[in-house]
């Protein structure tokens, strides 16, 4: 059983900053592939990045240029730092994991993913 759990969400003005960590049970490296991903009422679940053993980290276009997405193996955790936050990035904040390696398409797609967090609430208020 591998426990996911997310820290760091909670309320912020836009244009502020906010890191999110994922901690969990087992060691992070042994997992291949690590990613945020973010829902909203109504909507699927989208990426907001990737971590990836082979490649490293790699973003989704809502979160590009605002976002950086680290494995620290020392603090066995990963966290999603986002910058310039706007009301849009309202969602709750998931983090999951894989162990084994994917094709490249596959890993920005949430069913890709094994292992999940409970998901953690940011609220970006204008």
């Amino acid at each position: 059983q591998v426990n996911l759990v997310e820290s760091g969400g909670g309320l912020v003005e836009a244009g502020g900053s906010l890191r999110l960590s994922c901690a969990a049970s087992d060691t992070v490296f042994s997992f291949y592939h690590w990613a945020w991903f973010r829902q909203t009422p109504g909507k699927q679940r989208e990426v907001v990045a990737t971590f990836s053993t082979d490649v490293g980290a790699r973003y989704g276009d809502s979160a590009k240029g605002r976002s950086i997405i680290s494995r620290e193996d020392a603090k066995n955790t990963v966290s999603l730092e986002m910058f310039s936050l706007k009301p849009e990035d309202t969602a709750v904040y998931y983090c999951a994991a894989r162990r084994g390696r994917i094709i490249t398409s596959a890993r920005t797609q949430p069913q890709s993913y094994d292992y999940w967090g409970q998901g953690i609430q940011v609220t970006v208020s204008s």
